[in-house]
């Protein structure tokens, strides 16, 4: 009988159980369903300059903000919606964040209709495949990567706001598309696990 690998990513605060909860649940997890995608694209995107844990605290602000992260509704908010929401304390009250989200909305559907959805388009960037890292200390973690690199041009050109290639690195690793837990984390290798039930192929990186 093995010991149980309690190990976990070294970026994780474990003080934090909140953040212990996403970190096993649900970052690196393969996201292929749209709602979730665009949900956490939301995310990453008000992210941007700041930390991880402190969007992660306003997720119930922002579903309720941004209709439960309905992107069709999303996509219809006004002027009017926007101003409303620079005043609502349970977000980011960036005002350019705000209008981005309500954009990237607008771009995302655009997506969904030129290539059947918006997962048949992020998923290309990595070839249909789980790009898994090699990664054993938390200096081993890059910012960016040459998929990201051409995902953010890629959306820039298509409209997107807020959406560099540090903040497309980060949104990739949350969902799944690069699996960047460290090689010693005990959610590393359960992942890899679900993968062939997902019908996924994966290739180390």
């Amino acid at each position: 009988m093995t010991a149980e690998n309690t190990c976990r990513c070294p970026w994780l605060d474990t003080t934090k159980v909140d953040y212990v909860k996403y970190h096993d649940e649900e970052w690196g997890v393969p996201v292929l369903d749209d709602d979730k995608m665009f949900e956490y694209l939301v995310l990453e995107s008000a992210q941007a300059g700041l930390s991880w844990y402190t969007i992660l605290k306003r997720r119930d602000g922002y579903r309720k903000a941004f209709a439960n992260f309905d992107v069709n509704k999303v996509a219809l908010f006004t002027l009017a919606d926007e101003k409303r929401l620079v005043l609502d304390a349970s977000i980011i009250r960036h005002k350019g964040k705000i209008a981005a989200t309500v954009n990237n909305a607008k771009c995302f559907i655009a997506i969904q209709k030129e290539f059947g959805s918006f997962i048949n388009y992020i998923w290309a960037f990595v070839g249909n495949k789980v790009q898994v890292s090699d990664l054993q200390q938390l200096s081993d973690y890059p910012a960016t990567s040459p998929i990201s690199d051409n995902l953010s041009k890629d959306l820039k050109k298509r409209g997107f706001k807020f959406v560099g290639s540090t903040t497309l690195y980060a949104h990739l690793q949350a969902s799944g598309l690069i699996n960047d837990h460290s090689n010693d984390c005990k959610r590393k290798q359960e992942i890899i696990d679900s993968y062939q039930t997902l019908g996924l192929d994966w290739q180390q990186c």
